[in-house]
């Protein structure tokens, strides 16, 4: 398995994302520039230039006509997919820590932190009536945030849920329409680094910074697996074919100097969704891995580093041919 290796960064990677069909790749990270990248053959696309602060949070809508970004500029900015122009930027009180667009792509929900005196709130808006200029006022719902801040957030089922986590473990369900909270539950020791879903969206799995990832049921928020490291978790993601789980993390970036990349423990991790058992190790990358996806057909995944680095990584033939004895 030889990876492709994209260095179009210049500081560590903050999130990656796969658009629905899988051929191109969306890359964010602490320098400004979000880019996109062709998944078949790592060739930049080109980058999204306007953000003047650490790019935090990315998404694309189904149909890759619509790219969201959220940074610590206090901004939302909403392009344009095949012109790489801002169709609407949304100015906010705090850096945007997640953003997301609805399954539909109609919606997109945002949360902000609690910094500079503002508390944390989370602001659903119509993504096809975004002006150029506009504040977080013009906001379908706003929902004040009282405990500690949001730092991962889903959409539920057909558009009516949102599932956020938070700074200390807590993982909450809203109802989007009345914007009131339908259940709360408190399953982590630490703050939630990641959730994603998996292909049909009723499960999620988490990554949290208690060296844990644990898999929910996303209606009931009752936790199925858990999956344990000796270090923490910052992405996790779950393989659209198989019963596959890879977990990805390493010590705090803080530390890295300190100790050798061996050491450190910056290897991408294989578990068996049911069995809860580790399988396999990838090694690669010189720092933490602060995100994960797999591509849609579940033939590559990608990993993004501390380094600067995306490793987009096509597994052979063996790991398709391999079976979990039970």
């Amino acid at each position: 398995m030889k990876p492709l290796m994209l260095h179009g960064h210049e500081r560590a990677i903050t999130k990656i994302k796969y658009n629905r069909e899988g051929d191109l790749l969306f890359s964010a990270s602490k320098d400004k520039k979000p880019n996109v990248w062709y998944s078949l053959n790592g060739e930049r696309l080109g980058t999204f230039n306007g953000h003047n602060g650490s790019v935090w949070c990315i998404d694309v809508n189904w149909d890759t006509t619509r790219f969201l970004s959220g940074s610590g500029d206090n901004t939302l900015c909403v392009w344009d997919c095949q012109t790489g122009k801002v169709v609407g930027q949304l100015e906010t009180n705090s850096s945007v820590r997640t953003c997301s667009f609805s399954y539909s792509g109609n919606l997109a929900v945002y949360s902000t932190d609690k910094a500079l005196g503002y508390q944390c709130e989370m602001f659903i808006i119509d993504a096809r009536d975004v002006v150029s200029k506009s504040s977080q006022e013009n906001a379908i719902r706003r929902i004040p945030i009282n405990g500690p801040r949001i730092s991962a957030i889903l959409w539920g089922a057909l558009d009516e849920t949102i599932i956020t986590g938070h700074e200390d473990g807590e993982i909450n369900l809203w109802d989007m329409r009345t914007g009131k909270k339908l259940n709360s539950i408190k399953s982590h020791k630490n703050q939630i680094n990641d959730m994603q879903t998996n292909k049909d969206g009723t499960m999620f799995v988490t990554a949290c910074k208690d060296h844990t990832a644990k898999l929910f049921d996303s209606e009931s928020l009752v936790c199925l697996k858990t999956y344990k490291t000796e270090r923490p978790v910052n992405s996790a993601t779950i393989s659209p074919i198989l019963d596959h789980v890879v977990l990805g993390g390493g010590q705090d970036a803080m530390d890295v100097t300190t100790t050798s990349a061996r050491h450190g423990k910056f290897d991408s991790r294989f578990f068996h969704l049911v069995f809860e058992e580790e399988f396999a190790r990838l090694k690669g990358h010189f720092g933490p891995i602060n995100s994960l996806a797999f591509h849609p057909n579940g033939r590559s995944y990608s990993t993004g580093g501390e380094d600067g680095y995306i490793r987009i990584n096509t597994f052979d033939q063996s790991y398709f041919d391999f079976h979990f004895e039970y």
